[in-house]
């Protein structure tokens, strides 16, 4: 069955599973854009554990601005911070080296548009995972989404699809902080490598 869901920065495993799983993924983009999700930011493992990093964006039309007009500012070297971050979390980890080519240009490219963005690195990692999704772009906002399973917002509500328990894999910080639950996708692909997707499907 497809799944209607916001597009995300660099999604956790959990919402990257849900795309694997349904293999048919419709990305929402005439919504009320939500501030403070992960539309905008992601978690990764950092040396002092939980990382947050954050995409500075632009509300062109303040609050009542769609997703798909969010733009992204330039008002501070965001890519560089965070490649930075993610380069001092996973520089150590089996993979990193394996695919930090194919990730680098996001952060080096000028986006305009965070779905643009967004939606490009999601497509890179499905690359690198050997996965295919028919992917498509919503026209229109509608409430209700009648035979599809409607997942927008689901990991801010909490939503059962989400809140799985992923087993445990080797992270480079774990003996510091212990396995941590809940991150980014990249946290996984860099650890697992070719049997990420394996790892998403089989939950």
């Amino acid at each position: 069955m497809p799944i209607l869901i916001e597009t995300a920065y660099l999604p956790p495993v959990s919402y990257m599973s849900e795309m694997l799983l349904s293999g048919d993924i419709i990305f929402e983009v005439y919504e009320t854009y939500h501030k403070q999700s992960y539309r905008n930011h992601c978690i990764i493992y950092g040396p002092n554990g939980r990382q947050k990093l954050t995409i500075p964006v632009i509300k062109v039309n303040g609050n009542h601005t769609l997703t798909k007009d969010i733009r992204i500012s330039d008002h501070q070297s965001w890519q560089k911070i965070h490649w930075r971050s993610i380069s001092t979390a996973y520089n150590n980890s089996p993979f990193f080296l394996y695919y930090q080519d194919e990730l680098i240009p996001f952060f080096e490219k000028r986006f305009e548009f965070l779905t643009d963005f967004n939606l490009g690195l999601v497509h890179a990692l499905l690359g690198l995972m050997h996965c295919h999704c028919a992917t498509r772009l919503t026209e229109q906002y509608e409430k209700t989404a009648p035979g599809i399973t409607d997942l927008r917002d689901g990991i801010i509500a909490n939503d059962p699809h989400f809140m799985k328990s992923f087993p445990p894999y080797v992270q480079v910080f774990e003996p510091r902080h212990g396995f941590i639950q809940g991150l980014s996708i990249i946290d996984a692909l860099f650890n697992l490598g070719p049997e990420t997707a394996e790892y998403l499907k089989a939950q």
